[in-house]
């Protein structure tokens, strides 16, 4: 039971941002800005990906030339749906991340107004954009990587039947989701002076918040301009989430006072007035 109550905790956490920005809808237009300049970027990509999908299936099968004509082309067809597929499967992944890194410094404010309404903000641990920006693309890199690791395998199950259909569905999106908290709670984790394995440390302790809070967020990327719409609310969700159950006091270095674990959560705050 309490595994549950932590997941459906975390899909609360998507909602508690969506009422946040409900509440401040100067903040949510804010936040979309540069989630509209990546939803630009991936539509020209996956525009650009659709238009060559055959000519890269045909690149990677020289060996169906020779092939009867209707299972050659049947096969190519095939398996541009796949390329295709996949760029889009790709795209949903990384497009918080791209969104992220785009819009650093609007999501860093977004999130430090998300705490502020809160009670005290976290201070000490700012850097400045040249050196923020370029460890951020290094963490997306590696969460990637991490990703990658993932769904190559999930992709390759997808084609069993009955558990393609069945169960990598619902693992595709338990990993998908844990990955896209670990993208959108990086900024208020780094605001309490958490680098990137002290911050899967906290997450990894937390799974089923993490689980629910993602899925959530997951599910509603998969709709089209849910991403854009919804960035801004998956921002202050998580940094309600951060503040409220993964590390909700202030600390000074990356374990926290008093050398705190980061994957042993903070007592929850009570909610300010």
């Amino acid at each position: 039971m309490g595994v549950m109550r932590a997941f459906f905790g975390g899909i609360g956490f998507f909602f508690e941002g969506l009422r946040w920005c409900a509440r401040h809808p100067r903040w949510w237009l804010f936040g979309l800005l540069p989630a509209l300049v990546a939803l630009v970027i991936y539509v020209a990509a996956l525009i650009f990906l659709g238009n060559r999908a055959g000519e890269l299936a045909e690149f990677a099968t020289p060996f169906a030339d020779t092939w009867n004509t209707v299972l050659r082309d049947t096969m190519r067809v095939l398996l541009g749906i796949v390329i295709f597929g996949a760029g889009l499967a790709i795209a949903v992944l990384t497009f918080t991340a791209l969104t992220l890194i785009i819009g650093e410094p609007f999501y860093e404010k977004l999130s430090e107004k998300v705490e502020e309404s809160y009670g005290e903000v976290p201070q000490g641990h700012d850097e400045p954009l040249w050196r923020s920006i370029p460890r951020s693309i290094r963490d997306s890199l590696v969460t990637l990587g991490y990703v990658l690791l993932f769904t190559i395998p999930l992709f390759a199950l997808g084609f069993v039947p009955v558990i393609g259909q069945t169960v990598v569905p619902v693992l595709g999106a338990a990993v998908s989701g844990f990955f896209l908290t670990v993208e959108l709670t990086a900024l208020a984790l780094e605001r309490r002076g958490m680098r990137r394995k002290a911050r899967f440390g906290v997450l990894r302790g937390n799974k089923a918040s993490a689980l629910g809070f993602g899925v959530m967020v997951f599910v509603i990327f998969l709709i089209p301009v849910g991403a854009v719409v919804a960035m801004p609310v998956a921002v202050s969700g998580a940094a309600i989430m951060v503040r409220q159950r993964l590390a909700p006091a202030p600390v000074n270095g990356p374990l926290g006072p008093e050398g705190h674990d980061p994957r042993t959560p903070w007592p929850p705050l009570g909610r300010q007035p």
